[in-house]
């Protein structure tokens, strides 16, 4: 009676569908109500349904054609460094890439990356082999699927700059290999975002380089981060986009807001542009802080700041 009340209320049956994702992925590869709080950047959020760690390509395709049958709504996870997940956790299925998926291949000039790995990893990868583009990726700390999902940048950088083409999964299941164009890359989106697709894995078309030129690239780049960025703390990254014609931490900044504090959750007194959890803050507490600066900046300023950290769950 229980399981039969619990579907009523999300929608599917989540013990059904754990069981048939552990045919397609592995025993060891499905768990139930695991907290979100340890996936992602921020260290807050609550459990999830289900989670579901596919190791490979074939593994992938085959539990989003389990999840596709089954009609339960699902979300893709890379390293969840964009993300903040409801106290309340989420009711669905979480798809973790960040932890499978991360076969890299090259051939010559191109770096082949399976949505799962580190796009820093990536970066680093091609340094060593004397490849020269992806510098502005060294301290970006989501995967390489995220990064094709929100056009990820950095530093005058960013992924539509050196990405030749994508695999994804259309949400009818069918696979298609898609060039930078049909991508349609933008600020802080894609196709990928837009239409719902799921990266499987991202060919970079890169330069031949001189690694130790490179390397010191790299060396600058992770030192002004480390001068200007919070990164002692947990957070999503910038909390904002950058409105047009201005800086999102530059207004916050002017508007007297650094320090601004919510339960656990603060506007980075060392970079404006960052809420920080400073002391065990839940989701609540972030969501508060956000709402509040972007009601000062509208007031003040007559700007909008719109988030880019991500929502997931009940908020």
């Amino acid at each position: 009676m229980a399981r039969i009340i619990d579907a009523v209320r999300s929608g599917y049956d989540r013990y059904a569908v754990a069981d048939s994702l552990r045919l397609d992925a592995g025993e060891g590869s499905v768990a139930l109500d695991e907290p979100l709080s340890g996936r992602t950047t921020f260290k807050i959020g609550g459990p999830a349904d289900v989670v579901v760690t596919p190791e490979s390509r074939g593994k992938l395709i085959d539990c989003l054609r389990t999840l596709r049958e089954a009609k339960a709504p699902f979300f893709v996870l890379g390293k969840g460094s964009d993300l903040l997940v409801s106290d309340s956790g989420y009711r669905g299925v979480v798809l973790d890439l960040g932890d499978g998926l991360t076969d890299v291949t090259s051939d010559g000039c191109e770096l082949t990356c399976q949505a799962g790995v580190p796009i820093v990893e990536a970066s680093e990868m091609a340094a060593a082999l004397g490849l020269t583009g992806l510098e502005f990726a060294c301290g970006i700390p989501g995967s390489v699927g995220g990064a094709v999902f929100m056009n990820a940048g950095a530093y005058d950088g960013c992924v539509a700059d050196v990405l030749k083409e994508a695999e994804v999964v259309f949400p009818d299941g069918h696979r298609e290999t898609l060039s930078v164009d049909e991508l349609a890359l933008g600020y802080r989106t894609s196709r990928v975002r837009t239409d719902g697709l799921v990266v499987v894995s991202a060919t970079f078309e890169l330069s031949r380089g001189d690694e130790e030129k490179i390397r010191a690239r790299m060396d600058e780049l992770t030192a002004r981060r480390e001068a200007k960025q919070p990164l002692e703390l947990p957070s999503a990254g910038s909390t904002f986009k950058r409105p047009e014609g201005h800086f999102a931490g530059q207004l916050i900044s002017e508007a007297g807001l650094q320090g601004y504090r919510v339960g656990g959750a603060e506007v980075s007194t060392k970079h404006a542009g960052f809420v920080v959890n400073v002391d065990r803050a839940c989701a609540a507490d972030v969501r508060a802080v956000i709402a509040h600066v972007q009601e000062v900046v509208a007031e003040k300023d007559g700007v909008t700041l719109e988030p880019e950290v991500r929502f997931l769950g009940w908020f």
